[in-house]
């Protein structure tokens, strides 16, 4: 069994009046982030982390922004076509550990729905994805509330056996 760590980051600019999409769920605030999908910031650092460890280049280059294919997609989808694209060279996950950097909203009380939303698309547990948030104490784009940006690291192992995710 070969054992690999990915490193994933996303940013996007926040703008009023847009749906605000984290992590598979739909926020209520005044701000969404905005882009060519969905704009989920987190599970775009997923996929990236994702698509890293396994060698698989990134998010851009699987799903580009030029493609009208992916205007305005569900994220999770996004997300669904990168565990099939790893499950094709029989990686797992191990475990999944994010970060989102964000002023407003308070991202606390929605943690556990978007770890439920996540895990079955991740085919992992809900315990092994750990959300955590963070502000950058009004400082910078995120200080501003001008933007928002996640960091994600994902730990996968690739079995010699033909597995489904």
């Amino acid at each position: 069994m070969k054992i690999k760590v990915g490193f994933g980051f996303d940013v996007h600019q926040l703008a009023a009046g847009k749906q605000f999409w984290l992590g598979g769920i739909k926020l209520n605030h005044t701000k969404g982030a905005t882009g060519h999908s969905d704009a989920d910031v987190l599970i775009h650092a997923i996929c990236d982390a994702l698509l890293g460890a396994a060698g698989m280049r990134d998010i851009g280059n699987q799903f580009p922004n030029t493609s009208s294919e992916f205007k305005n997609i569900d994220s999770k989808i996004l997300l669904a076509k990168v565990m099939e694209l790893l499950s094709n060279e029989n990686y797992s996950i191990g475990n999944i550990d994010c970060t989102i950097v964000l002023e407003n909203p308070k991202i606390n009380p929605h943690i556990d729905e978007m770890k439920q939303t996540l895990a079955p698309i991740l085919k992992i547990e809900p315990k092994d994805i750990s959300i955590k948030a963070t502000t950058n104490e009004s400082m910078g784009y995120v200080g501003r509330e001008e933007g928002v940006c996640a960091y994600a690291v994902a730990l996968i192992q690739q079995s010699d056996e033909k597995q489904l995710l």
